[in-house]
């Protein structure tokens, strides 16, 4: 009798749960049929977050250019190996010959101010000063980034240097109508800038450099509103050439006496630290998950990269010992990595490919660490977004050209969780109308789930 009742209570359950999966089916298919896009773009992968079961899955095993959500993946095995409490230091040590040493940390949150500081504590008369820059390696953008997109502000250099997020000011500010505006930079730094810009009644200009003929000429083209200046920020060429001159200037308005040249080497046993600059790195996951920073997210990979091969070997800091870090996470949690590509950590480069399915079974597997690391509704990336399931979704967004994706979880209005990924591919659509129905298929999955 009591096996008879179990099975009965079985059926009514899986009947219920079917009920609820066709009415889920139906929603999410209604909304694809509804919009322009071809079903053949996009790829959804959706599980129960308890049990792991599919609830609904379109292309799930499709290769897809992630963009940003790529982030979840890389950045929770950076921020478990470097721990909870870890901080970028940027130290300056001493040894008994008097010679000075700065050793970097990759500080993404190091400013000039910090290093302002830095330098008080310096003697009058440097004998001589030391950059140790080993800290992560030298290659200073990821592979397949768009060598047309250098001027974004959004996808600077990176490398051990990093200061003042390795950008620059540039201000074009408008004269009279007609004639040319005026370019004026907020810091030092050798530029020529090749002002094409006139004062005129509307703004509409661009900014191009062409590295291949001179990477310190910058063009400006168009015109400025002869009522409203304009402030850019322009990544700079070379971040260890702007850290370098922003030292010297530091060092100048001190009143120190400094070759001006500071030679790397790298630290050994017999320097003492004397001060340091520290910065707290929980708000650089904050950064990487909720406002999708690039500069964070490739930094802190190669950072934690270094600190994995430290247990066995001298460390290089590169984005290697990152991705090998990532696929031992991946083994142990056991996440099949043999279809997936990661050349970045930012998922900026369209060389990276993942699978809906794979970035769920990752979701799924490491969901209490990731789940409230994301941004909710109307926060973050997701600000101006699904008002309504504050605090009911947690998720991170991704955009390139052609593709818009998303990831995360939901607690749908029956307080069932789902572990999503949706990833649109289309060059004929627009990113509005992609985002449009990622946000129609979340609303089924919160509504019919």
């Amino acid at each position: 009798m009591k096996k008879i009742l179990a099975l009965f209570l079985i059926t009514i359950l899986n009947f219920s749960l079917n009920a609820y999966s066709a009415d889920l089916k139906k929603g999410i298919n209604t909304e694809i049929s509804n919009s322009s896009i071809s079903k053949g773009a996009i790829s959804i992968s959706i599980k129960d977050a308890k049990t792991g079961a599919v609830v609904f899955e379109l292309n799930p095993k499709m290769p897809t250019p992630p963009a940003s959500i790529q982030k979840i993946i890389t950045s929770t095995p950076a921020f478990i190996t470097l721990g909870q409490d870890y901080q970028f230091k940027t130290q300056l040590y001493k040894n008994n010959n008097d010679e000075y040493l700065i050793k970097l940390g990759a500080d993404p949150y190091l400013t000039t101010k910090d290093l302002a500081q830095l330098v008080k504590f310096l003697p009058k008369e440097i004998k001589q000063l030391y950059i140790d820059d080993s800290a992560i390696d030298s290659n200073e953008w990821g592979e397949g980034w768009q060598w047309d997109d250098d001027l974004n502000p959004l996808m600077p250099k990176f490398s051990a240097y990093n200061i003042d997020k390795n950008l620059m000011e540039v201000a074009i500010m408008p004269t009279i109508r007609g004639c040319s505006a005026e370019v004026r930079t907020m810091v030092n730094y050798p530029t020529t800038f090749v002002n094409n810009i006139t004062t005129a009644d509307k703004t509409e200009y661009f900014i191009n450099r062409q590295n291949h003929i001179s990477p310190d000429i910058i063009t400006l083209e168009g015109t400025v509103s002869f009522n409203k200046s304009i402030i850019k920020n322009i990544p700079v060429n070379s971040p260890k050439k702007y850290f370098k001159l922003r030292l010297a200037e530091e060092i100048i308005n001190e009143n120190l006496s400094c070759s001006g040249i500071f030679p790397s080497k790298k630290i050994t046993p017999d320097y003492k630290l004397i001060a340091e600059i520290c910065h707290d790195g929980k708000k650089a996951q904050e950064d990487i998950l909720k406002r999708s920073n690039n500069l964070m997210a490739e930094t802190v990979f190669k950072l934690a990269g270094a600190k994995y091969k430290s247990a066995t070997q001298t460390p290089k800091g590169s984005f290697e010992e990152g991705l090998e870090m990532l696929k031992d996470f991946c083994a142990k949690c056991y996440i099949d990595t043999s279809n997936i590509n990661i050349v970045d950590a930012s998922g900026v480069s369209k060389n990276n490919i993942l699978t809906a399915n794979f970035m769920t079974e990752f979701l799924l597997k490491n969901a209490e660490y990731i789940e409230h690391r994301l941004t909710t509704a109307n926060e973050g990336t997701l600000s101006g977004r699904m008002f309504y399931l504050k605090d009911k979704l947690y998720a991170k967004t991704g955009t390139l050209s052609n593709i818009s994706s998303i990831a995360g979880y939901i607690t749908s209005k029956t307080n069932k969780k789902y572990a999503f990924c949706i990833m649109i591919n289309s060059a004929k659509i627009s990113n509005s109308d992609k985002k449009t129905l990622e946000e129609y298929i979340i609303r089924a999955i919160y509504t019919q789930g």
